[in-house]
């Protein structure tokens, strides 16, 4: 059986800012990257509001591409990869574990998903579906150097059982997500999604996370606190006041179309409440 394709390859290619189909070269891989990452935000408001997150390729465009909506890895990078297939490149998907903000040396489930492209024989990862430290730029897979891209350096560290991304934030090699390059099939993704977005433990189902990166900045939102991150100066950070506020700052600052209503203000409240201990 075939692979879905994209239903609507023209509108995705035009809201990345292409008029017609470009070459699968690294100087186009590196522009898709960047420019998703800014286009399409990182968010998980389906989890916070109790909305299933549907990861089937039709279900995805439907919400991103023409509901004014982001998502996360399970959607963001499927849909990336499809376009990838689609445009001629090499892709296979696979997966990796987040250890960002863990221990070092934590092993955590197999809860993201990214891409292997492979252009000319050299290996990269692409990946557009990481939150507040995606990627902004492909990495070379077989090079343990830093390597940088339009926002922090990264460096992909060989381990015994595969890899290891860390990206360079104020001054520390901070650990990403571990991963290998195992094939990796629909029912694994629905797994981990499954775990995602229901699991009671599972940050998603925990605090909202809202991401998008732009020319020199970053910007976050997790759960009531807001932050600019401009590359090379000091963060900007404010508190969000009500649900009123944090509507408009989906709206203006993510670009992320919302329904105004009672369950999804509901909803929204909820990350103002305090955390019971």
């Amino acid at each position: 059986m075939s692979a879905p394709r994209l239903t609507n390859t023209k509108l995705y290619l035009q809201r990345l800012g292409f008029d017609t189909a470009p070459p699968p070269t690294l100087a186009t891989l590196r522009q898709l990257q960047l420019r998703h990452t800014g286009v399409f935000p990182f968010e998980n408001l389906a989890t916070i509001t109790g909305a299933p997150v549907l990861i089937d390729l039709p279900s995805i465009e439907e919400k991103i591409l023409r509901g004014g909506r982001g998502g996360y890895c399970y959607e963001l990078n499927h849909l990336f990869f499809a376009l990838l297939r689609e445009l001629g490149f090499d892709a296979r998907a696979i997966s990796g574990r987040v250890v960002m903000n863990q221990p070092e040396g934590s092993w955590t489930a197999r809860t993201h998903r990214l891409s292997l492209v492979t252009i000319d024989g050299t290996r990269y990862i692409a990946d557009v579906g990481f939150g507040g430290m995606v990627p902004t730029a492909p990495l070379l897979l077989d090079s343990e150097d830093e390597q940088s891209t339009p926002h922090e350096p990264y460096r992909i560290d060989k381990q015994a059982d595969g890899y290891l991304l860390r990206a360079r934030v104020a001054g520390e090699w901070r650990p990403m997500y571990l991963f290998d390059l195992q094939r990796q099939e629909d029912i694994d993704y629905i797994v981990g999604n499954w775990y995602v977005s229901t699991h009671p433990e599972s940050p998603f189902a925990q605090r909202l996370m809202v991401a998008r990166t732009g020319d020199g900045w970053r910007k976050t939102l997790n759960n009531g606190s807001f932050a600019i991150h401009p590359m090379g100066a000091e963060s900007q950070r404010r508190e969000v006041a009500d649900v009123d506020e944090l509507m408009g700052l989906l709206r203006h600052e993510f670009d992320l179309q919302m329904p105004d209503s009672p369950r999804v203000r509901q909803a929204l409240a909820r990350v103002f409440a305090p955390v019971s201990v």
